[in-house]
């Protein structure tokens, strides 16, 4: 698998030239193709996302993503309906869980996010209708997305408000390198880089998307 130099792009063995990211790891490849920077507009998914970004804070998104199933079983599929009504005993079988990250502040940051999901779905409509609503404008986003500017912008100015409006309602492990990571997995911002296989796609079905509001 070759690797084009400093331009944070690679060309697979099957000839197709992607995000270097995944490297040749298969659920890497498989989730960089299928998932990473697709828009998402269900409210489940994006809790989903959001709460396993969390937990991903000291970690790789690797570990987390091969932990998915694991946790949705735990998780309730991540209904934050469902999730809003653990208690303490909840809390203890988590931690007890060896399938999922087991750190006892990320668990009970879940719980309590699920809660402030269901605020939010009172206070906008849907979680999808308040996370859209941020979406960057185009003079917001670089002319070029390039393996420098990439690496150049953990943060921006938009997940910084998000991260903002999100702690102000009394969400948690929600800092602005965190919203970021969310954004771009769920198509927010589609930060394939330039030469990407995947970009060209994934512009089509942002294009076509119709906005939730």
């Amino acid at each position: 698998m070759a690797e084009l130099e400093k331009t944070g792009l690679m060309e697979g063995e099957d000839g197709v030239v992607r995000c270097s990211w995944p490297g040749a790891l298969p659920d890497y490849l498989h989730y960089h193709d299928n998932e990473w920077g697709r828009p998402v507009t269900d409210d489940r998914r994006l809790f989903e996302k959001i709460c396993l970004e969390g937990f991903q804070s000291g970690l790789s998104w690797l570990t987390i993503l091969r932990k998915r199933e694991n946790f949705r079983e735990a998780f309730c599929g991540f209904d934050f309906d469902e999730v809003a009504r653990f208690g303490d005993a909840d809390v203890e079988r988590l931690v007890g869980n060896a399938g999922i990250i087991r750190h006892r502040g990320k668990i009970v940051s879940t719980i309590n996010n699920a809660r402030r999901a269901q605020d939010l779905v009172k206070e906008a409509g849907s979680l999808a209708a308040f996370f859209w609503s941020f979406e960057p404008t185009a003079e917001e986003r670089p002319a070029t997305m390039d393996y420098a500017t990439l690496r150049a912008n953990p943060t921006t100015p938009v997940s910084i408000r998000i991260s903002k409006e999100l702690k102000k309602r009394g969400w948690s492990f929600v800092g602005p390198t965190t919203v970021y990571a969310f954004m771009q997995a769920m198509g927010l911002v589609n930060d394939h880089i330039e030469g990407c296989a995947c970009r060209a796609g994934i512009e089509k079905l942002r294009a076509n998307l119709k906005r939730p509001g």
